[in-house]
C-alpha cells in the first residue's frame, strides 16, 4: 500500500552545505522524500546502505564547474523512497541534503 501524502507544515532543519562522508541519513521508516544536490566540483557517490565508496555505489552526482555555481547534479527520491541508511563518498564533497 502506498504511503499517504502528508502536508508539510514546518521544517526541522535549516538547509546548509554539508561535507560529511559515511552514513549521512540513518534509516527512517517515515521518510517519503529525500534529495541531495551537489554544490561542489567533485562527483558524489551515493549508496543505499552503509559503506559508499568510489567503487561501491548506486548513483553518482556530477560536480559543477565551481563551488555553488548551480551546475552540479542532484538526486531525488520521492515516488518510491528508500527508507534505509544512505551513505555518501567522494573527495571533498559539498552538498545540500533534504529529507521529509
Amino acid at each position: 500500500m502506498p504511503k499517504q501524502a502528508n502536508l508539510l507544515t514546518s521544517t526541522t532543519a535549516t538547509p546548509s552545505i554539508l561535507s560529511a562522508t559515511g552514513t549521512v541519513l540513518p534509516a527512517n521508516a517515515n521518510r517519503y522524500f529525500f534529495s541531495i544536490q551537489n554544490v561542489g566540483t567533485n562527483p558524489i557517490f551515493i549508496k543505499f546502505g552503509s559503506g559508499a565508496s568510489s567503487t561501491v555505489f548506486h548513483a553518482v552526482i556530477k560536480g559543477g564547474s565551481g563551488n555553488s555555481d548551480g551546475l552540479g547534479g542532484s538526486y531525488t527520491s520521492a515516488d518510491v523512497c528508500y527508507t534505509g541508511d544512505i551513505s555518501i563518498a567522494g573527495t571533498s564533497p559539498l552538498y545540500v541534503l533534504t529529507e521529509m
